[in-house]
């Protein structure tokens, strides 16, 4: 006999599912049970994309990567401005908006948006195409919503009166955070979706809103998803998503960003293994840490990607290996064969959306292993990495000549470093994120001066061998934004690397970051000599794993995935040779 509690407990089960069969909620994880795959117009269009060129990267996703996965097309930022030129915003500028506060697209970029007609028959478009449609959103209200004090659809209540002007994005000037204390809040997120759901939308990454991590927010947008009736994805963006809100963001996004903008540097890219590996507990189907686009191909208009062809094949594998959403960021009507052919490996692929307990089996230096389960057999499959750097050394950073205390937050305003350089051939300096992510804080090398019997040269009139930035380009004299300085500008995480003239012993320079944002995280400014460098002795490495600590106790037969072709058959370990700056993947199986 069922006890009383036991039937309680039945009684209100039946009511949440009722209630969610009545409102036609469902549990948003089953919208995205596989890491998302597609295209985002941001790495290539900037704010300019338009109609016309939205359906001519429709028509070639169709034809080439639709039949393999990819069915999201998302038009990111500033689809609500007429114009907007590049890939740098105008806080001048007048957005096309309706009487409520809501963006509608710019009917000069977008024509068939005219009239009120909104996104939808673009929508209509892409999903008579078979392809799902998306859009960018700034989290909260506009600035210019409020200024003309627009009505809440629906409420008694105006942009005014819901409108936290404290609340502001440090990049970007187009709206103000919401105050979901006030009346009329929610129901302002609720006329949004209910907007995008009338035109069709199944994809939304709305920005500024990871980092910091606006909770009252997030959660309103889900509770305005899930009310608008429409299976709508939602991702979080930018990052790094702070890892201790990993048990909260699982249960509201079904992707968020784990790191700022990534671009096509090899040093953020080196630093995905990190942010990858500490997200492994909050990994979920249906909830998936997202370590941004793949900037492959052609990007920025007319420019190909600066990765090369073992860094692009790295990056996809790791993002395969780590189950983040893929998401291309390249010209798909400009991809060669050798892109394509990487990006349609139906092996590869199948550990991206069909694999489980993903996991960093290992870091041994500059060498990685990664590993997961292959569902319903006893097969595992396993990637391999040499992140070590071909052409010119790695560093070990417990060998620097000089190395600063945490600059920037929680830690100290700046660091001056004295280092000695004595019979050093050549100089580099390195930012690092502390330990705590890599977070393209802007960081400036200030003063940074050479001394010795030669006398005495600023390190600016030098022209350096090497220069990284973990986003755009190191700077001379000005800091990532444009601040004038006497010194170099850069992004974490960076490095520079100088050849030394003879004559100078010594090396000063006053460490700082440059932009200051409190949420930015601590710069661990690093000076090194070639005493720190440790040079690969061949263009590849053998990088081996034990059988045993994949759970094989006897021989197994091992596919490399990327060749298509059987390796062979092995007992005891595994090992394989792999580039400098490469990745391999393989499926090792129990041998009959």
């Amino acid at each position: 006999m069922k006890t009383m509690k036991t039937m309680f407990m039945l009684y209100i089960a039946g009511t949440i599912s009722g209630t969610a069969a009545l409102f036609g909620a469902e549990d948003f994880h089953k919208w995205a049970p596989t890491p998302p795959m597609g295209w985002n117009s941001f790495d290539c269009f900037g704010l300019s994309i338009t109609e016309a060129q939205v359906k001519e990267q429709a028509e070639a996703q169709v034809k080439l990567l639709k039949p393999f996965g990819y069915t999201v097309l998302t038009v990111d930022h500033q689809w609500y401005s007429p114009a907007q030129k590049g890939f740098q915003s105008d806080p001048r500028a007048v957005f096309t908006m309706d009487k409520y506060g809501r963006f509608l697209p710019a009917p000069n970029r977008f024509p068939s948006s005219a009239d009120g007609k909104g996104f939808k028959p673009l929508a209509d478009y892409l999903h008579s195409k078979g392809l799902k449609f998306g859009i960018h959103l700034m989290r909260g209200i506009p600035r210019q919503a409020v200024r003309e004090n627009c009505e809440i659809k629906g409420t008694s209540y105006h942009a005014a009166d819901i409108a936290n002007t404290r609340s502001t994005c440090p990049w970007n000037q187009d709206m103000y955070g919401v105050d979901m204390n006030k009346p009329g809040a929610q129901e302002y997120y609720d006329s949004l979706f209910e907007q995008f759901a009338e035109w069709g939308l199944d994809f939304i990454k709305i920005d500024d809103l990871s980092k910091p991590y606006s909770t009252r927010e997030i959660e309103a947008i889900r509770k305005a998803i899930d009310k608008c009736g429409r299976p709508i994805i939602f991702s979080l963006s930018p990052g790094d998503t702070p890892v201790e809100q990993g048990a909260h963001v699982k249960t509201v996004g079904n992707m968020w960003r784990i790191s700022d903008d990534f671009w096509d540097r090899w040093e953020p890219l080196k630093g995905m293994f990190g942010r990858l590996h500490r997200w492994e507990p909050y990994r979920t189907q249906g909830s998936w840490p997202d370590a941004d686009m793949l900037p492959f191909g052609t990007l920025e208009f007319t420019r190909k990607t600066r990765f090369t062809q073992e860094e692009q094949q790295l990056c996809m594998t790791l993002w395969c290996i780590g189950r983040s959403p893929l998401i291309l960021g390249g010209d798909m009507t400009k991809l060669d064969d050798w892109t394509l052919n990487l990006l349609t490996n139906k092996e590869v692929l199948a550990v991206n959306q069909n694999s489980e307990n993903n996991r960093q089996l290992f870091q041994d230096g500059e060498f990685y292993a990664w590993v997961a389960d292959v569902p319903g057999s006893q097969d595992k499959y396993v990637a391999l990495f040499n992140t070590q750097t071909k052409g010119h050394a790695n560093y070990d950073l417990k060998k620097a000549a000089a190395v600063s205390e945490g600059v920037g937050r929680g830690g100290v305003a700046s660091a001056s470093l004295k280092a000695d350089i004595k019979g050093a051939k050549t100089l580099a300096l390195c930012v690092n994120e502390d330990g705590l992510g890599k977070d393209y804080a802007h960081a400036a090398w200030l003063n940074p001066t050479l001394s010795g019997p030669a006398g005495t040269k600023k390190l600016t009139e030098l022209r350096w061998k090497s220069a990284e930035s973990g986003w755009g380009n190191v700077q001379i004299n000005k800091t990532s934004d444009g601040a004038a300085i006497n010194g170099i500008g850069t992004h974490a995480v960076s490095m520079i690397t100088y050849d030394l003239p003879e004559g100078y012993d010594t090396f000063t320079v006053d460490c700082a970051m440059a932009d200051g944002m409190a949420n930015r995280n601590r710069l661990k400014f690093v000076v090194l000599t070639e005493k720190a460098m440790n040079a690969p002795s061949s263009d590849s490495s053998e990088i081996s794993v034990k059988l045993s600590d994949l759970g094989f106790n006897g021989k197994v037969t091992v596919r490399n995935l990327w060749t298509g072709k059987d390796v062979g058959t092995f007992s005891g370990t595994f090992g394989a040779q792999v580039k400098c700056h490469c990745g391999e993947i393989f499926r090792i199986s129990p041998a009959r």
